[in-house]
């Protein structure tokens, strides 16, 4: 029987972000942006998707007159991923 996959991760870009966020302590915006090439405004509500569940931490701060926000994962986020990725093998047929 197949897993269930997580339905806010079955996103291209949410799953994009998460990838990106396991990888590194925090990513600004503008990184984030540019790795996965989607617009400011998808992009803005993709993270408070994903805020909002509770799968990444977002700080809004000011470098200089400039604002900026960083995103980081949460250990919830880092645990929904790896079942989101689990439950993916088991379509794959490859259960570990």
């Amino acid at each position: 029987m197949f897993e269930e996959l997580d339905p806010l991760l079955h996103s291209q870009l949410r799953l994009a972000i998460m990838s990106i966020l396991l990888s590194v302590d925090e990513a600004d915006f503008v990184y984030i942006k540019e790795q996965t090439g989607a617009t400011s405004g998808n992009l803005s509500i993709q993270i408070e998707k994903l805020k909002e569940a509770g799968y990444i931490g977002v700080n809004k701060s000011f470098r200089g007159k400039m604002p900026r926000t960083t995103c980081s994962i949460t250990k919830k986020g880092i645990a929904a991923f790896e079942s989101y990725t689990k439950a993916l093998q088991s379509y794959l047929g490859n259960k570990k």
